[in-house]
């Protein structure tokens, strides 16, 4: 019985694409022939790689066992299977490699977006912790600041920068002279002629008194600026020194000038014709115009004829042209030694200013009160320097000397005259104001801001004046410290 042979046809092994036994019975000897290991013809699923044997029969006879030589089988050496014979091997592909240049870009793009926004978020807390410190800083300074200062601020928030530049019409007959300021505001937009009365008593040489007529024929245009300076407190940039002549050809460049004339100008000899005829908007030339500009009739004081002067000036700025460069060609074709603290540009660059201003109706002219004795008119005077001049007078001479007003109201004359060379000697600058209508017993020393309350101190020390005597008070708008000289001046002084 074990001799004897098994009838049925023996299972056959065959080998899977990975080299791995494929037990099949029944299964006749078939050709693998693909470079997949799979039969030709119609492609089947791969067997997983736990298939089993399919079962057998229950009805068919048990076969005797094989013997050991055919029941394990020969190992057969793994097929050569190479990496091009497959045909999912990864290529490179250019659409890939474009969507990974897409993702970098966007992924880019996120974090310089991310950057920006916590960088705007820094600068944001950055600038509201500036933005409170500051808050802070503005609230504990008014507090500490205390009210004295309150004015000051205020005073300080007005001030407005003006360009200020004086002119002097010097007649060659006679020597008599005109002088105005000419002043430019920006900050307003408008521009004034502030005529100068020639009795106005300014500072002379070595401290002494004068009036602005005679400053201008001793001391010359520049030291006639700096006595104007330190009167009025203003920073005069520069003077032009316009004698009639060259008033006569300037008219005549910008071809001449419509007037609003008040009186009748005669010819220059008996028996000649008018010049001038009163009446509004009169033609001028260059002639009449001089001859309008200085006329003074016989026992008429000088505020009219300086009245004139300023309506010829008014007009001339109208005529004149807006554009620097045109204002600087007629200056230049006066042919006129210019003044070394104002060359021909910058006088061209003043005039075009003004004229743009007098074109649009932003332009006034009009007369510094002046008190018979030459000082400032009071109120008056007071209020037409700060509305002028503004708050530059006391800007401009922080750094300088203290302007010191002083008002004899002691009944004696000479008072004011030992306060001069007094104040003189400590390093004062004295501006006269003048006599009191009546006299009084106690000094006065008075200040405007708080800063200015320890020099109104050492000015009471200097003059020998008591400390009780220094108090806040209504000031001269062109004055640092205003004194007001009574009985108890020191005798000694005077």
């Amino acid at each position: 019985m074990n001799d004897r042979q098994d009838s049925r046809p023996r299972q056959q092994v065959r080998y899977d694409a990975y080299g791995r036994p494929v037990y099949r019975p029944d299964a006749p000897e078939r050709a693998y022939d693909d470079r997949y290991g799979q039969p030709p013809g119609p492609r089947r699923p791969e067997p997983g790689p736990a298939s089993a044997p399919a079962p057998v029969s229950a009805s068919a006879p048990a076969s005797a066992p094989a013997p050991a030589s055919a029941q394990i089988p020969e190992p057969r050496p793994a097929p050569d299977h190479r990496t091009e014979q497959f045909s999912f091997v990864e290529e490179p592909d250019e659409e890939s490699q474009d969507v990974i240049d897409w993702l970098t870009f966007s992924q880019s793009r996120a974090e310089r977006r991310g950057e920006r926004r916590r960088r705007s978020r820094k600068r944001v807390r950055v600038l509201a912790a500036t933005l409170g410190l500051a808050v802070v800083g503005g609230v504990t300074w008014l507090l500490l600041s205390g009210g004295d200062d309150e004015r000051d601020g205020a005073a300080a928030g007005a001030v407005r920068e003006r360009n200020v530049i004086v002119v002097h019409l010097r007649q060659t007959r006679g020597g008599d002279s005109s002088t105005a300021l000419l002043v430019d505001d920006e900050g307003a937009h408008k521009g004034t002629t502030l005529l100068l009365p020639d009795s106005l008593a300014v500072s002379g040489e070595g401290g002494g008194a004068t009036t602005l007529g005679r400053s201008v024929l001793d001391e010359g245009t520049g030291g006639t600026r700096d006595a104007l300076n330190t009167l009025l407190g203003t920073d005069i940039k520069g003077s032009w020194r316009l004698d009639t002549p060259y008033l006569e050809n300037l008219v005549e460049l910008v071809g001449g000038v419509t007037v609003d004339t008040d009186t009748a100008v005669p010819g220059p000899r008996p028996g000649d014709r008018l010049l001038v005829t009163p009446g509004e908007g009169q033609s001028l030339g260059g002639r009449a115009a001089v001859a309008y500009a200085t006329y003074r009739a016989a026992g008429e004081g000088r505020t009219p004829q300086l009245a004139r002067f300023g309506r010829v000036m008014q007009a001339v700025l109208r005529k004149m042209s807006g554009d620097p460069r045109a204002a600087t060609t007629t200056v230049e074709a006066l042919a006129q030694i210019p003044d070394p603290s104002l060359s021909p540009e910058q006088l061209g660059a003043c005039l075009a200013r003004l004229a743009t201003k007098a074109k649009a109706g932003s332009y006034e002219t009009t007369v510094l009160p002046v008190r018979a004795d030459g000082t400032l008119g009071g109120r008056a005077a007071d209020t037409l320097i700060e509305d002028v001049l503004g708050g530059a007078a006391r800007d401009a001479a922080r750094n300088a000397p203290p302007r010191v007003s002083v008002k004899n109201a002691t009944g004696d004359g000479g008072a004011a005259e030992a306060a001069r060379v007094t104040l003189a000697n400590g390093g004062y600058t004295f501006i006269g104001a003048g006599s009191a209508s009546a006299p009084q017993a106690a000094s006065a020393v008075l200040y405007a801001q708080g800063s200015r309350a320890p020099e109104a101190g050492e000015v009471a020390r200097t003059l020998g004046l008591p400390e009780s005597a220094v108090r806040r008070g209504e000031i001269p708008a062109h004055a640092d410290v205003a004194v007001v000289l009574g009985r108890d001046y020191p005798p000694r002084t005077r």
